[in-house]
C-alpha cells in the first residue's frame, strides 16, 4: 500500500518507474516521431502530408527506416523518463511537505496538493529534464533526418559518431545545441500534469456510478487525454527546438528567437504547427502507455501517495 508522503529525503522510487515509462514511448511512438521530425525539419515542399512521409520513408528506405535514430530513445527516454518522473514525484512531495499549493481533500482532513500544485511540480520536472533530453534528443533529430539508405552514404554513422562529430565542431557544450527550445518545449508539462490530475479527479468523481473505471484504467485515459492538451500546447516550441537541433554540426547555430522567425517566415503561423497531425495520432497510446506503466510501477513499489 502506498504511503503518507513525511520523509524529506529524495526519493528514487520514481525515478524507477519512470525508466519503464520511458521504454514504453520508445516501443510505442518512435516511428511516429520520425515522421513528426521529417515533417518539421525537412525543406518545405518535401512531402505534402503525414501519410506521403510515411510512404516515401518506406518506399525509399524500408519499414526500419521508421526507427532510425532509437539507440539513442531506447537508452535516453529510459533516463529522461527516469529523471523527469522521478523529479516529478519529489518536487510533488516537496510541495506538499511545506505546505505550498495544498487544499484539504473533500471528506476528510488530509492535505492534498492542487491541480496548480500538480502542473507547478509538472513544470519544474520539465526543467530538470531538459538538462539530460537536449544531448539525447538532439542525437536522435540528426539521425532521423538522414535520408540515404545506406548506412555508408549518411553523415552519421550512429549515435557515437554523431555525438563525436558535434563536439569536434562545437565542444561538449555543442551538444547542448537547442537548449532554449527545449527549457521553452518541457515547460509544457505543466499543461501535461495538470489535466492529468484534472481527470484523475474527475473520473474518480464516477466511482459508484455505473461508468466508474478502475484505477489503471483512469491512469491510462487521463495520461492519453491530457496528452492532447500537451501537445496542442507544446507543438510550437517543438517546431522551434527541432530546427534549432537539426541544424549541421558544420553550420553556425541559429538562437531560440532567430529560429521562431525563420519558420514564421518560410511557413507563416501555421509553420508551428508543421507535424501536428502524426503527433496527436501518436500522443493518446504512446503517453496512456507510458503513464500506465509508471503509475503502476508506483503502486507496486509503494511511493508515497501524492494525490487522494
Amino acid at each position: 500500500m502506498a504511503s503518507e508522503p513525511t520523509s524529506s529525503h529524495v526519493r528514487l522510487v520514481g525515478a524507477f518507474a519512470g525508466i519503464g515509462s520511458g521504454l514504453t514511448k520508445v516501443a510505442v511512438g518512435h516511428g511516429f516521431d520520425t515522421i513528426k521530425t521529417r515533417l518539421q525539419c525537412s525543406p518545405p515542399g518535401t512531402y505534402k502530408s503525414a501519410v506521403d512521409c510515411l510512404l516515401k520513408t518506406v518506399r525509399n528506405e524500408s519499414i526500419l527506416a521508421l526507427y532510425k535514430g532509437a539507440t539513442p530513445p531506447a537508452v535516453g527516454w529510459a533516463a529522461i523518463d527516469s529523471l523527469l518522473l522521478g523529479s516529478l514525484h519529489n518536487y510533488r512531495l516537496f510541495l506538499t511537505q511545506h505546505g505550498l499549493a495544498v487544499e484539504t481533500t473533500p471528506g476528510s482532513d488530509v492535505k492534498r496538493l492542487t491541480i496548480q500544485g500538480h502542473a507547478i511540480a509538472g513544470l519544474f520536472a520539465g526543467w530538470t529534464s531538459a538538462l539530460l533530453a537536449t544531448p539525447m534528443e538532439q542525437l536522435k533529430v540528426k539521425l532521423q533526418l538522414q535520408l540515404q539508405r545506406s548506412t555508408a552514404d549518411r553523415v552519421y554513422k550512429g549515435p557515437i559518431d554523431c555525438a563525436r562529430q558535434i563536439v569536434r565542431a562545437h565542444g561538449v557544450l555543442g551538444l547542448w545545441t537547442g537548449f532554449t527550445g527545449s527549457l521553452a518545449f518541457r515547460s509544457n508539462f505543466f499543461f501535461m500534469f495538470g489535466s492529468f490530475e484534472a481527470l484523475m479527479r474527475a473520473f474518480a468523481k464516477l466511482d459508484g456510478t455505473p461508468y466508474a473505471v478502475s484505477i489503471p484504467m483512469a491512469n491510462f485515459l487521463s495520461g492519453g487525454l491530457g496528452s492532447f492538451v500537451y501537445w496542442i500546447m507544446a507543438i510550437p516550441a517543438d517546431n522551434i527546438k527541432n530546427r534549432m537541433m537539426a541544424t549541421p554540426h558544420d553550420q553556425p547555430r541559429l538562437s531560440f528567437s532567430a529560429t521562431a522567425r525563420q519558420i514564421l517566415a518560410e511557413g507563416g503561423v501555421r509553420g508551428y504547427y508543421r507535424g501536428l497531425g502524426p503527433t496527436l495520432l501518436r500522443a493518446f497510446p504512446v503517453n496512456a502507455s507510458a503513464i500506465w506503466v509508471y503509475e503502476g510501477l508506483m503502486r507496486t513499489f509503494g511511493a508515497e501517495k501524492t494525490r487522494h
